[in-house]
């Protein structure tokens, strides 16, 4: 590292060292209520169930709906690369990184609840991908701030599992808002003015449920966590200024530590191929493998079950074997889960003599593909809060949503693109499929780049200047 970098900081090496000494179980379980509430958000609206209604016949059939929900989601990253760090880098400065957390899932609640007047017309489509892209974009900039309140309640010991009960939270809390989404407006036990399914109304009252269900769970955060402390010497900037030294930060990053550069470029793809295994996996079980509703939440049930699982292992894994090595086992798996999928399809099979159905594929592969993404997830986030330093981690988990979002058309589009090349090369209702080669092709890219990228016990820690 090079004296003339070294001077313009003081700051330790890492804001996780400067950190506690011993984890709080209070402030983790605060923490991780965030996540288990966010996927009310994750599972209920972008995955399972209100994705999977925009892009039915209603709103003039899943090739076509898919295609537009991709586009909108594109226009939703590129809207984040543009604006995540900056918001991470000042709430780091002004002391407000759970401020901001607040006012973000605020944002996402109020768009999710609006989602209710999206009627099942297919004038209200592009309603519908417009509340979902910019909720996107609010719950983007929450989980800045989220995820870089990691090194708050974690030490260098348990950061790893710390970060997988956080996702493993996720997915449970994903499988009781399902289980009462089926129960109450799916396939409701009892008669009641929820279980109506005229206009759709079941299915748009689960928007309601899910700005409710975020907003009670985000609480316990909110007053657990304190406040991240003002830096004493916090230069006040203006917004375009922030940029200036948002500039001036990557290029010391590049110069003193390279390899947070290099990762945040892999995971960047990488990752856009996990957001687009969630965001698209109910549409493809409906319009490929033809699950009906209930069946698509029933499986995303089971598959938060194994995910939940996987990311637990995962975190224990990290703090023993390293991120890098869980990060590339989970998107190896990944790999092999969605090949087969894609080459076995919905077709009826036999091997050794025993059949082998479409839904049989789904079921078994797409477990598989649940267990890896979690642990890729987790292990990510923790990769980065390791190299993160003092009272930078706000402005680094910005770069980390702006370099994943500034390639975040990557999977919408090459799933987009390869289902309008085989559409006129397969049969009416079989293009759908083959967008998970697109997907398939953004992990392998983003595996390809981690290789030579070192593990954070063998990087250094950046030394950025303070204004």
């Amino acid at each position: 590292m090079n004296s003339a970098a070294a001077s313009e900081a003081t700051q330790p090496p890492s804001e996780l060292e400067a950190g506690p000494q011993a984890s709080s179980k209070g402030r983790v379980l605060a923490w991780a209520a965030w996540d288990w509430g966010s996927a009310a958000f994750n599972a209920v609206m972008t995955t399972f169930v209100f994705t999977v209604y925009l892009t039915s016949q209603a709103f003039g059939g899943e090739d076509r709906a898919s295609a537009v929900l991709g586009g909108a989601l594109a226009i939703a990253g590129a809207a984040i690369a543009l604006l995540a760090p900056v918001t991470g880098q000042r709430s780091d400065t002004g002391g407000r990184r759970k401020l901001w957390l607040g006012v973000n899932t605020a944002a996402v609640a109020v768009l999710t609840a609006l989602c209710f007047f999206v009627f099942p017309r297919p004038e209200f489509l592009l309603l519908g991908v417009s509340l979902i892209a910019l909720a996107n974009v609010f719950f983007e900039f929450a989980g800045v701030n989220y995820n870089a309140m990691l090194a708050q309640i974690s030490t260098p010991r348990n950061i790893g599992k710390v970060s997988g009960f956080g996702w493993g939270m996720g997915y449970l809390g994903g499988i009781v808002a399902l289980l009462i989404v089926l129960q109450l407006f799916v396939q409701p036990r009892f008669d009641w003015f929820g279980a109506s399914t005229q206009d759709s109304l079941n299915i748009r009252l689960v928007a309601v449920f899910s700005a409710l269900w975020f907003s009670i769970f985000a609480l316990p955060v909110m007053f657990a966590v304190p406040e991240l402390p003002k830096p004493k010497r916090a230069a006040s900037l203006g917004f375009l200024a922030s940029y200036g030294l948002l500039v001036r930060r990557i290029k010391a990053i590049y110069r003193t530590s390279p390899h947070t550069i290099f990762f945040l470029l892999a995971s960047a793809i990488f990752r856009d191929g996990l957001a687009a295994v969630f965001t698209f996996g109910g549409i493809i079980a409906a319009g490929t493998f033809g699950f009906t509703l209930p069946q698509v939440i029933v499986f995303a049930i089971f598959g938060n079950i194994v995910a939940a699982a996987g990311a637990i292992i995962g975190g224990f894994l990290d703090d023993r074997v390293g991120p890098k090595a869980v990060i590339i086992g989970s998107l190896t798996g990944l790999l092999v889960a969605g090949t087969v999928i894609l080459v076995l399809g919905n077709d009826n099979h036999t091997f050794f003599g025993v059949p082998w159905s479409g839904s049989t594929t789904f079921w078994v592969f797409g477990l598989f593909l649940c267990l890896f993404v979690g642990p890729a997830q987790s292990s990510s986030r923790a990769y980065l809060a390791r190299l993160a330093p003092q009272g930078e981690s706000g402005e680094l988990f910005g770069l980390y949503a702006t370099t994943g979002r500034a390639v975040s058309f990557l999977a919408p589009a090459l799933f987009t693109l390869c289902i309008a090349v085989a559409t006129p090369l397969v049969a009416e209702g079989d293009a759908q499929r083959w967008g998970i080669l697109g997907i398939m092709v953004v992990l392998l890219a983003g595996l390809l780049v981690l290789l030579p990228v070192k593990a954070p016990s063998d990087a250094e820690i950046a030394v950025v200047p303070q204004s």
